[in-house]
């Protein structure tokens, strides 16, 4: 059976605002997948659905796994909030698929279904800003080069433009809200009106309509839109009107017209038009056009390395090639290997290579000649930083990841990826004193460890009943004690609801205990959804391997009494 995936953008949150066709793709929808709040927001339309929901910043997980469910034969809805084609999950699904080598023919289908953009939203509430030519921009530099979004700034400033700016300032992101005023102040009056809205048609819903000058003594986050207007943009009773430029042939206030319905259109009306150009203005733009031609051929001949764009004074600042080396040698920061060929290739060589260090599963200790050599390989090309799981994780510039990998391997290092993959924390057995469990230790991570998993995933493995390092605080805890193995499942070591791992068994036979821990990680891989942390996963499926979820009981603080 054919699968189909429904690219729902439903609008800015409110049930009035979302599409019919919106509210029924969502209807007809197996599975629905989206970002936690977006999936809120819809929770009303919802049904006996599967839900599979993530945190921000999940983007690709959420698109892969509706890539892979749609290819199962299901229908899978992938909801954006405003519309899934501006900043949404539209061009991303589409990725996924064509990394997947999808086609039309071929392929699932696919259905993107339109919703009320923020720009709108935003705009419809302020009154009518948007009534010329306007561009969106993100301030949001996590995917684009912060330089990239200046020059944006700097353009749509420079060529008047209505600008609605999306991701304005988050947490973190602070300064790129206060660049971009200053940006644009250079070519707009302080008194520009500037709408901002929040959380536009749902139950916080915000709006503010000041200066530019004045933008920013006013609350802006993720949540917020904020339109900035052109230089014909006004505040009329509180709100911001953008003239669509009817005066020029109409008197708005006249019942009679000073043109007549078929004069509007002749050229003599319109003299700021292209046609209307002086002839001669005409040629002379055209002779320096072809002036700028000849000069650019004469450069790209010269051309013969990235660092040599700096040094040529005569090389137009518009031109696309220039533009695209300044963008490979941001992307290749400086790199002496990068290297341009005009047979369009771009060859980039020298990536970051990521990965994490320790000595062994129970051995905590390094020698010099590893420290050594570590220190040699990263240099001056990376950085190792400690981490709390008794790891180094290094990063390094390389274009021969394997010769790395083969040298530590050599000393005796134990490497691991990144990411969400399997891994044990083992204690040190006492300094390797109390060492009768270190073999299963090891027999579980050849089994499965650095096995690739829904999200991070660690075992915590303590040699005696002390559990000092902490296994049972962990996804998955094992002590042994007795000459035996007790299980512990669903730790949860951060956060407000931290709790430890649920003690499910005690007693388990050393010959029994690889396997069944191996059968426990390769169900979560098999069955958890993208980025679903392995204590969620055990209180969706109750039940793995015979042992069943039980709620934890969290505390309860009671209010203190004022002057207790």
């Amino acid at each position: 059976m054919s699968g189909k995936l429904l690219i729902i953008g439903f609008g800015p949150g409110s049930f009035e605002h979302i599409t019919k066709r919106a509210r029924e793709a969502i209807g007809e929808s197996e599975v629905i997948i989206g970002y936690n709040t977006y999936v809120d927001l819809i929770a009303g339309l919802l049904t006996d659905q599967q839900v599979v929901r993530t945190g921000m910043t999940e983007e690709v997980s959420r698109a892969q796994e509706a890539v892979r469910q749609a290819k199962q034969g299901k229908k899978v809805a992938v909801i954006s909030s405003g519309d899934a084609g501006v900043y949404g999950m539209a061009g991303l699904v589409y990725e996924v698929l064509m990394e997947q080598g999808w086609t039309r023919e071929e392929g699932v289908q696919v259905e993107v279904i339109p919703g009320i953009s923020a720009v709108h939203s935003a705009g419809s509430l302020l009154g009518a800003p948007i009534m010329h030519d306007s561009c969106t921009i993100s301030l949001s530099d996590h995917l684009t080069p912060w330089e990239l979004i200046a020059k944006r700034v700097e353009a749509a400033g420079m060529a008047d433009f209505v600008i609605a700016l999306y991701n304005p300032r988050s947490g973190r992101r602070t300064r790129q809200i206060v660049e971009t005023q200053r940006i644009l102040l250079k070519y707009r009056s302080p008194l520009t009106p500037v709408g901002i809205v929040k959380s536009a048609y749902r139950d916080r819903q915000h709006i503010v309509v000041t200066t530019l000058a004045d933008m920013l003594n006013h609350d802006i986050g993720m949540l917020t839109t904020i339109i900035i207007g052109n230089s014909a943009t006004k505040l009329y009773d509180g709100l911001m009107i953008t003239p669509r430029g009817y005066q020029r042939k109409y008197t708005l206030g006249a019942e009679t017209q000073p043109l007549k319905p078929h004069q509007r259109l002749k050229s003599e009306a319109e003299p700021w038009a292209l046609e209307q150009l002086d002839e001669q203005d005409w040629d002379e733009s055209m002779e320096e056009l072809d002036e700028e031609d000849e000069l650019l051929e004469d450069e790209v001949t010269e051309i013969k390395e990235p660092s040599q764009l700096k040094s040529s004074p005569n090389l137009s600042p518009s031109n696309s090639l220039q533009l695209a080396m300044e963008a490979l040698q941001l992307v290749s920061k400086g790199n002496e290997e990068v290297s341009f060929e005009f047979d369009n290739k771009l060859t980039a060589t020298q990536s970051i290579f990521e990965f994490a260090v320790s000595p062994g599963i129970a051995n905590k200790k390094l020698t010099a000649a590893q420290l050594c050599a570590l220190g040699e390989i990263v240099g001056d090309r990376g950085d190792i930083e400690y981490s709390p799981h008794h790891q180094l994780i290094v990063r390094v510039q390389t274009n021969n990841p394997n010769q790395i990998t083969s040298e530590l391997s050599a000393l005796g290092l134990l490497l691991s990826p990144i990411g969400d993959v399997a891994q044990i924390k083992a204690c040190d057995f006492c300094n390797l004193e109390k060492g009768e469990s270190i073999p299963y230790a090891e027999a579980i991570h050849h089994r499965i460890g650095n096995l690739e998993v829904p999200k991070e995933l660690k075992i915590g493995f303590n040699g005696c009943g002390m559990a000092c390092y902490g296994a049972v605080q962990q996804d998955i805890g094992i002590v042994y004690r007795k000459e035996k193995f007790d299980l512990f499942l669903g730790g949860k070591t951060v956060g407000r609801n931290a709790h430890a791992a649920q003690p499910v068994a005690e007693g388990i036979e050393p010959a029994e205990l690889v396997e069944l821990v191996g059968r426990i990680v390769e169900r979560y891989q098999k069955e958890g959804h993208p980025n679903e942390r392995f204590h969620k996963f055990f209180k969706r499926v109750k039940e793995i391997e015979g042992y069943r979820h039980q709620e934890m009981v969290g505390f309860v603080i009671e209010n203190a009494i004022c002057g207790d």
